[in-house]
């Protein structure tokens, strides 16, 4: 049996919910096949979420991982395509840093592209109606952080695939930020499902029809 790994964030900015966390915990438990879904909230810290995902991917050993971001103000699902070697926070995440212009891996290498089939994956969500792109920046913020330590995690593993997905507010959020996107929490969990069945059916990504946000 897969595991497959699905990781939501801690609300974090005075938000009192975080909708990546209330989606894939709403996925918990889920599979299908030979797969089944672990999901685990992750601290919105510098250092300490990667420390987290390092300890998930050594206990599970799982065979996919989607981590799973809030981007207010993003307008759909933004599949993201690369992650930068650079923290450089726009606010203070939860344990109040704020790094400036630091790198997440001394000496790493200045980005690490998902493995996700990300066209593919955009597809499958547009195919049923949902808002979605391929992304091409996951932020400099927790997000990204975490996506670039991920994908250092498993630099050389191709026995796994990983990568990361951006969601806009949940509508009680953006009621509080006026003329803020939002999507309701019943699309976010379809389209993380959809996600992972794509990304475990889909051996090689297609080339073209995805689009691509900022």
């Amino acid at each position: 049996m897969k595991t497959v790994l699905l990781t939501g964030f801690e609300p974090f900015n005075k938000e009192p919910i975080n909708p990546a966390w209330e989606t894939v915990r709403a996925l918990d438990g889920w599979g299908e096949g030979d797969f089944r879904v672990v999901a685990r909230q992750l601290p919105c810290v510098f250092g300490d979420a990667n420390a987290a995902m390092a300890a998930l991917i050594d206990e599970l050993q799982p065979a996919l991982v989607i981590a799973v971001g809030q981007a207010g103000g993003r307008v759909d699902l933004s599949v993201e395509r690369v992650a930068i070697n650079v923290d450089d926070a726009p606010i203070k995440d939860n344990a109040e840093q704020q790094l400036v212009d630091e790198p997440i891996v001394r000496d790493g290498p200045a980005a690490y592209f998902s493995t996700l089939p990300i066209k593919a994956v955009v597809a499958a969500l547009r195919a049923v109606g949902l808002p979605a792109s391929v992304s091409q920046t996951a932020g400099t913020f927790v997000c990204n952080h975490v996506f670039y330590g991920l994908m250092h995690a498993l630099a050389g593993r191709r026995d796994v695939k990983a990568g990361f997905i951006h969601i806009p507010y949940l509508p009680e959020q953006a009621a509080r930020h006026p003329g803020a996107a939002s999507m309701s929490l019943v699309q976010m969990i379809e389209g993380v499902r959809i996600a992972v069945r794509t990304s475990l059916a889909v051996k090689v990504d297609i080339s073209a029809g995805a689009g691509t946000t900022h």
